[in-house]
């Protein structure tokens, strides 16, 4: 039976569906997976959550650099996961194709932009997903829907046949419903990188980041800190930016423009595609990039960077919320919707700047919603990440 028999909530492609059998062996053998729709596969058209772009591109010659050790590893591809239009979204909301369900928070968004993979990895239908990320598109719907989601280091795993959106943010990501299962799949996709160390953890609180989230999703998340601080031996309070985290998301919102029309500047020429009413705006947006404010903005992030690079040496770990708060309602204002957006990228772009791996974990929730928690490590951390997720997980009972 095809997985679109059984699926109840959205979350599969019904434009571009294909499944593939991973090997018989193989450290994840016998396990099932979804692949974002911005993968490419070879002998199929990736539709990057347009029809659009689905009419003007052909079937891929080789499959997307992320599916082989998969398969290899002997997990089986079950279909195609929805994306929003152009991955570019933090809510899930397609115009085109309908939203996905969200299982922990019905009547609300699932995230995006990687929706579809979230929610079929939140309703049980698949084991783990694969996802992308450059702005949240892991990380918030991995919060919103209640599971664990993880952004690698930017570059560590390739993204050759994946659609940008804005390359020097993006990354891919995957989700599972626990941290064990999150650790298994980076064993396999995660290449060699920085060796885990022996040094006593060092665990810091970013006070800001805390402020930046609702008073509603702070005193949520509140006694959750305290617990994980615990059990990680107590931790250091920090302030991130002390020129405001919403100055940071300036700083990352004129670079993401930028890389985003130098993406798809040619190609929207070329088609005039018709968006959805807010990726319309948004891309509206886009074509107005200063290129002297992006020279500005570069040099900022550079002085970000290296301000993590040196917080986050060594053996650390920050701790700071994945969200504001849970998942907002289905069809807001648009008005609405932007606030939310801006309030969440000034939380989200912290990784993104920095280049860093950060996890989300399903540990806090509030009126019955889910709201992650992160943790953060330096360039190269990843497996560090996964190491105390799947520590905390075994202790939280």
């Amino acid at each position: 039976m095809s997985i679109l028999d059984r699926d109840t909530y959205n979350a599969f492609c019904r434009h571009t569906h294909v499944s593939i059998d991973g090997a018989s062996l193989g450290p994840l053998a016998g396990l099932t997976f979804g692949l974002k729709d911005l993968f490419d596969v070879a002998g199929y058209r990736t539709g990057f959550g347009s029809p659009d772009w689905l009419r003007t591109h052909e079937p891929a010659v080789e499959h997307a650099a992320v599916l082989p050790p998969l398969l290899a590893a002997g997990a089986s591809m079950v279909g195609k996961t929805h994306t929003e239009e152009m991955a570019f979204s933090l809510t899930g909301e397609n115009a085109h194709y309908g939203t996905p369900r969200n299982p922990a928070a019905p009547g609300r968004v699932p995230g995006g932009s990687s929706s579809g993979s979230a929610v079929a990895v939140a309703a049980g239908l698949m084991d783990f997903a694969i996802g992308s990320d450059t702005g949240g598109s892991v990380r918030a719907p991995a919060s919103f829907c209640g599971i664990y989601g993880i952004r690698p280091t930017h570059g560590r795993i390739s993204l050759k046949g994946a659609c940008p959106l804005a390359p020097s943010f993006d990354t891919v990501g995957w989700f599972a419903r626990d941290a064990a299962m999150l650790s298994r799949v980076g064993k396999v996709l995660l290449p060699s990188g920085v060796s885990t160390s022996d040094a006593p953890l060092r665990v810091l609180v970013a006070t800001d980041a805390f402020v930046q989230a609702t008073p509603e999703g702070a005193a949520a998340l509140a006694p959750v800190v305290a617990r994980v601080t615990e059990m990680l031996g107590g931790a250091e309070s920090i302030v991130l930016a002390p020129e405001g985290l919403p100055s940071w998301f300036d700083v990352f919102r004129v670079l993401q423009y930028y890389d985003i029309w130098e993406a798809h500047r040619e190609w929207i020429a070329r088609v005039n595609p018709t968006f959805g009413a807010q990726v319309a705006a948004r891309f509206a947006a886009v074509a107005q990039t200063d290129p002297h404010e992006v020279a500005q903005m570069r040099l900022r992030r550079d002085a970000i960077r290296a301000q993590l690079d040196a917080l986050l040496a060594g053996n650390t770990v920050l701790l700071m919320p994945t969200a504001p708060d849970i998942a907002p309602l289905l069809q807001l204002p648009p008005a609405e919707t932007v606030a939310v957006r801006e309030r969440a990228l000034a939380l989200l772009c912290v990784a993104g700047l920095g280049g860093l791996p950060q996890l989300s974990m399903p540990l806090a929730s509030r009126d019955g919603c889910p709201i992650g928690l992160s943790l953060v490590a330096g360039r190269g951390g990843d497996e560090r990440l996964l190491s105390v997720a799947t520590l905390l997980e075994s202790g939280w009972g």
